[in-house]
C-alpha cells in the first residue's frame, strides 16, 4: 500500500510539474517583398493606409531602426533563415531562373530556422515565395520545412498567371500545381488552411514562414482596390495609385491571417514577426521616407524596413525600440523563445531582452551588408556596407569610391565624410575587409 501511495504521489507531482511548464509558443513570420518603411502608416502619416499591420504593431513592439540584411531578395531571405550573413551561406546575390545571371547558391548543411525548430519538436511550414533554390538540395522540404505551398522562383511575371519566363514554379511540396487567383489571395488562403489544420493538433507547436511576394513589381492590385484608391485620392498619379492599392490589398491579406489566428484560438500563444526583405523600389513609386534612396541601395532607404513583433501577454502592447539590429535577429530570438540555445557562431543576436522590456547586453556590434550582381553596372562583383558605432562606410556599386557617413548626426546621409575623417574611414574599411575575407571560401555558384 505504501508503495502504491508513493507511486501515486510521484505521478501527481510529475503531473503538476508538467502542467506548470509554460506552453511553448507558435511562431509566425510574415515577410513581405519590397515593402518600404514609408509605405506602412504605423511610422508616419501616409497616402497608404495599413490598418491591419498598424494594429499588429500596436499590439506588440514596434522597432524603428531595424535594417534588412540586404538590399535585394535572396540574400535577405538566406540571412533570415540561417542567422548568418548571406555571403557566409553562399548567397551574396540574387538566385535567378536564368543561371547565367544567378549570384548565389544556399550552402548545403547550414541549419535553417526550420531545422532548428524542428529539432525542438515544432511542425514547420513555408508558404509563399521561396527564392533560395529551384531544385534539390535547396527546395523548402529539403531545408527543414515539413510543408511547402508556394512559389520556388524569384518573381512572378504576373500575380495572376504565376509564371516566370514561361515556367511554372508553383508547388505543393514537390508537386507542381496551377492554382487560379491573385497570388496574394492564394498565399493567404494557403495560410488559413494550414492554421486550421494546426489548430486541431494540441501537442505540437508550429513555425510558419509566410513570405508574400507583394508588393514586389509587377504592381498588380485587384481592380476593386485600384478603383477605391482613385476615388478616395484622385490627386495621386497612376503609378502611385497602383502601389497604394497594391499595399492596401496586402494589408487586407495580413488582416485575414491575423483574424484566422484569433478565430482559431491561436493568437495568444503565437509570436508574430512582421517585416520586409528590403526597402521599396523607387522606380515603382514605393516609399521609404524618411530615409534616402531605396531598393538595391546601401543608403538607409534600401535597408531600413518595417519590423514588428507581437506576443499577447508577453510583449507590452504599444511598446517600441530604437535598437539597431537586422532582420535575421529573429532567428536566435525564436530559438531562445522555443527553449533552445542559439548556436554560438551565428551573426544574428537574440532580441529576447528587448521583448521582455529589458536592455540589450552592452556589446559592440557591427552591421554588415553585401550584394553581388551582374550587368554593366556591377560586372559580377560584390559591393559592401558596414555600420559601427553610428558610422557607415558604404558604396552602391563596386566601381564607386567608398562613402562615409555619421548616421548619428546625419541620418539622411547627405554629408560624405570619407576625405575629412580618414582615421574612421580606415577603421571601418579594415572591419569590412575582415568580413570579405570570412566569406572568401564559401562557394556561391554550387554546381552551376
Amino acid at each position: 500500500m505504501k508503495s502504491l501511495l508513493s507511486l501515486l504521489t510521484l505521478l501527481t507531482l510529475a503531473t503538476s510539474i508538467f502542467a506548470a511548464e509554460p506552453q511553448r509558443p507558435n511562431f509566425l513570420i510574415i515577410y513581405t517583398d519590397d515593402l518600404g518603411y514609408g509605405d506602412v502608416s504605423t511610422y508616419h502619416d501616409s497616402d497608404v493606409a495599413t490598418p491591419n499591420i498598424d494594429k499588429l504593431a500596436a499590439e506588440g513592439m514596434t522597432f524603428t531602426q531595424m535594417r534588412a540584411n540586404c538590399t535585394v531578395c535572396s540574400p535577405s531571405r538566406a540571412a533570415l533563415l540561417t542567422g548568418r550573413y548571406p555571403d557566409l551561406v553562399g548567397v551574396p546575390g540574387v538566385i535567378r531562373t536564368n543561371r547565367d545571371n544567378s549570384w548565389g547558391y544556399l550552402k548545403p548543411g547550414v541549419p535553417t530556422l526550420a531545422d532548428q525548430l524542428k529539432q525542438q519538436g515544432y511542425a514547420t511550414a513555408c508558404i509563399g515565395k521561396w527564392h533560395l533554390g529551384l531544385e534539390s538540395p535547396n527546395t523548402p522540404n529539403e531545408r527543414g520545412f515539413d510543408h511547402f505551398h508556394g512559389f520556388l522562383g524569384d518573381m512572378m511575371d504576373s500575380y495572376i498567371t504565376h509564371r516566370r519566363a514561361g515556367n511554372n514554379y508553383m508547388r505543393l511540396n514537390q508537386k507542381e500545381i496551377d492554382p487560379q487567383g491573385h497570388a496574394t489571395d492564394l498565399f493567404t488562403q494557403f495560410t488559413t488552411d494550414y492554421l486550421e489544420a494546426r489548430a486541431k493538433v494540441k501537442d505540437e507547436p508550429f513555425f510558419l514562414y509566410l513570405a508574400y511576394n507583394a508588393p514586389h513589381f509587377p504592381i498588380e492590385p485587384p481592380q476593386a482596390y485600384l478603383d477605391a484608391v482613385k476615388k478616395a485620392q484622385p490627386q495621386l498619379d497612376d503609378k502611385r495609385a497602383m502601389n497604394v492599392a497594391f499595399v492596401q490589398h496586402l494589408d487586407d491579406a495580413v488582416g485575414k491571417v491575423l483574424t484566422s489566428l484569433e478565430t482559431l484560438g491561436l493568437a495568444d500563444n503565437t509570436v508574430v514577426y512582421f517585416g520586409s526583405d528590403n526597402g521599396g523600389s523607387l522606380p515603382h513609386a514605393q516609399n521609404n521616407d524618411p530615409w534616402r534612396d531605396g531598393k538595391q541601395s546601401h543608403y538607409d532607404g534600401g535597408l531600413k524596413v518595417p519590423f514588428f513583433v507581437r506576443w499577447p501577454g508577453h510583449i507590452q502592447p504599444g511598446s517600441s525600440s530604437d535598437y539597431q539590429g537586422m532582420n535575421f535577429d529573429v532567428f536566435p530570438t525564436f530559438v531562445e523563445l522555443a527553449g533552445g540555445t542559439p548556436a554560438e557562431d551565428l551573426n544574428a543576436v537574440s532580441l529576447v531582452p528587448l521583448l521582455e522590456g529589458k536592455p540589450m547586453p552592452k556589446k559592440a556590434r557591427d552591421l554588415y551588408f553585401v550584394r553581388r550582381e551582374g550587368g554593366q553596372r556591377y560586372g559580377g562583383k560584390s559591393y559592401q556596407a558596414i555600420i559601427r558605432d553610428g558610422w557607415k562606410l558604404m558604396q552602391n556599386d563596386p566601381y564607386q569610391p567608398l562613402e562615409l557617413y555619421n548616421l548619428s548626426e546625419d541620418p539622411q546621409e547627405q554629408n560624405d565624410l570619407a576625405k575629412s575623417h580618414q582615421r574612421k574611414f580606415r577603421e571601418l574599411q579594415q572591419a569590412m575587409q575582415k568580413q570579405i575575407q570570412a566569406a572568401g571560401n564559401v562557394p556561391w555558384q554550387g554546381d552551376l
